[in-house]
């Protein structure tokens, strides 16, 4: 991965991501409770424990040492020789009989290969603690094993532990950074809400074993980690910081930027946002919603515009289908591990996408599709996007809660109208009416909306233009005077159109040499091919 030089470095059931958290029975007698149990046996589904994680340091190395507490360690002073004796008091509060500094089965030394010894600097209570640093050493380790640095495989962690978007975690995570909010969530240092968001999976397995898993098991998927200190980062994705701003945390709390993205595909996510427009809609799309979708998303690949959906039924995989058909880029936002094809029909789709667009999720391999994580998912849609186009969408479909994570960003809110007489277009016609979306109906529309001001103006719908168009005012009201089955003579025409016979005498000449009307029987008459209304022009093509 490459390192920006300026920025600090439908239910399916879950594999290893959603697993339920390990009762007591279930370890063995020789393993203590504690939050945060040790590498022990695993599931038939788990790798076993990595040899080179079960030590913590090289073989022949001493104790290691954090933020410099080996001075103290040295020393031997009260919190060394209390942690010798086995005391368990701690230092400060905790000594006193307050609340510990860290999880009791750290505290005690419950890992495989503790020196207790080694002393660890807490920024939150600025006390030193007679503990191992468990996830410093083992993630330098694992980090090693597998060329990345330490952050990147720290928000890997971070993606296990909580559900993305999160924006308590997500706070914590721009202050601290992602390794040291991972060493807090060990400590319980951390504030309730992202302790309590993390608890059950910190309780059910290690959070670095589980971690290195994953970025194993993502890179034999063919899948890549991106994360914010890398140069294809989608800097627009950061705008979520908004929506946290003034949303409730206890009834909204998933709308923070996301912490990495899985990304399989040869794109940079950067390359393909920076056009983009997404194009959403009901998944029980009619065949006019399809129809209209395809159109859309061809229009707007074949102008060089990218168009992003999240792979679903209807619309969806409609828009993806027209974007592909275009030879155009699509990228396809997933709420569920890339491993996993949601739904199982679009399987194909969503491998052509992975082979010729991008497909992106905030969720590791193993994570199955949860209705919540739709919702979640619908906020990227929204940010990656200049505009959002809904194409159809009943009353309360969720489509619309990626409309309103658009107009939440101040991004640009589009709809296509449909039939009064359709439930699948009741939400799209609210949305014009209530001046939440504007009107558009070709791809051209549509690009006039989110493209350069001035530059993308989308031609007038005109009808096809015919003859009678070059006629003058006096010539039409003669023309359309004139019968169509039987000869009228000059005076007749002249009383129907209202006009004086001298201007019928000038005019039908013309006429005639025209070929609109045609002389027989001492009169006029239209041309048998000439209707008086003229010819309806078609309606130009969607595409625009």
């Amino acid at each position: 991965m490459t390192e920006r030089s300026d920025r600090p470095a439908d239910q399916t059931p879950d594999r290893a991501f959603d697993r339920a958290p390990e009762r007591a029975s279930d370890r063995g007698s020789d393993q203590p409770p504690g939050r945060v149990p040790g590498p022990g046996p695993r599931g038939p589904d788990q790798l076993g424990p990595d040899p080179l994680l079960t030590g913590i340091g090289p073989a022949g190395a001493g104790p290691v040492v954090c933020d410099g507490a080996s001075a103290d360690s040295a020393r031997g002073d009260g919190a060394s020789a209390d942690s010798a004796r086995g005391g368990g008091a701690g230092h400060g509060a905790a000594g006193r009989g307050g609340a510990p500094d860290v999880a009791p089965g750290l505290a005690a030394g419950r890992f495989r290969g503790v020196d207790r010894s080694v002393q660890l600097h807490l920024p939150a209570t600025g006390t030193r603690t007679p503990w191992l640093d468990p996830v410093g050493a083992r993630l330098a380790r694992a980090a090693e094993t597998i060329g990345w640095q330490q952050h990147r495989l720290a928000r890997v962690a971070l993606c296990w532990l909580v559900e993305p978007g999160h924006r308590p975690l997500g706070a914590l995570v721009r202050e601290l950074g992602p390794v040291e909010v991972l060493r807090r969530l060990y400590t319980g240092a951390v504030p309730g809400r992202v302790s309590a968001a993390a608890a059950a999976r910190l309780a059910a397995g290690d959070p670095v074993q589980r971690a290195l898993q994953l970025a194993r098991e993502g890179e034999r998927l063919g899948c890549r980690v991106v994360v914010p200190e890398d140069d294809e980062w989608p800097v627009q994705v950061e705008d979520l910081v908004r929506i946290g701003r003034d949303a409730d945390p206890r009834a909204d709390p998933h709308t923070d930027p996301p912490i990495l993205f899985w990304a399989r595909g040869g794109r940079r996510i950067d390359e393909a946002a920076h056009r983009a427009v997404a194009v959403v809609g009901a998944r029980a799309a009619t065949d006019y919603g399809t129809h209209v979708t395809a159109e859309l998303a061809f229009g707007l690949a074949d102008r060089g515009w990218t168009v992003v959906s999240g792979g679903a039924y209807g619309v969806d995989a409609a828009a993806h289908r027209g974007a592909l058909a275009a030879s155009g880029l699509t990228v396809a936002v997933q709420a569920c591990g890339l491993d996993i094809s949601y739904p199982m029909a679009n399987a194909g789709l969503l491998e052509r996408i992975g082979q010729d667009g991008l497909l992106l999720s905030e969720w590791p391999p193993g994570a199955g599709a949860q209705r919540h994580r739709f919702l979640i998912r619908n906020r990227v849609i929204a940010a990656l996007c200049r505009g959002t186009v809904v194409v159809e969408a009943s009353a309360r479909s969720g489509t619309r809660n990626t409309a309103r994570r658009a107009r939440e960003l101040g991004r640009i809110v589009l709809a296509v109208p449909g039939p009064i007489t359709s439930g699948m277009s009741v939400g799209t016609n609210l949305m014009i009416r209530q001046d939440e979306a504007r009107l558009v109906s070709t791809a051209a529309e549509v690009i006039e909306e989110v493209g350069r001001i001035g530059d993308d103006l989308a031609p007038i719908p005109q009808g096809a233009r015919t003859a009678r168009d070059d006629l003058d005012a006096v010539s039409t009201t003669v023309l359309d005077a004139v019968p169509l089955r039987r000869a009228a003579t000059v005076e007749e025409i002249a009383v129907a159109a209202g006009v004086s016979a001298q201007q019928v005498r000038r005019t039908v000449p013309l006429l005639s040499m025209l070929g609109f009307v045609e002389e027989t029987d001492g009169g006029y008459r239209l041309r048998p091919e000439e209707k008086p209304s003229g010819s309806p022009g078609e309606r130009p093509s969607i595409r625009g």
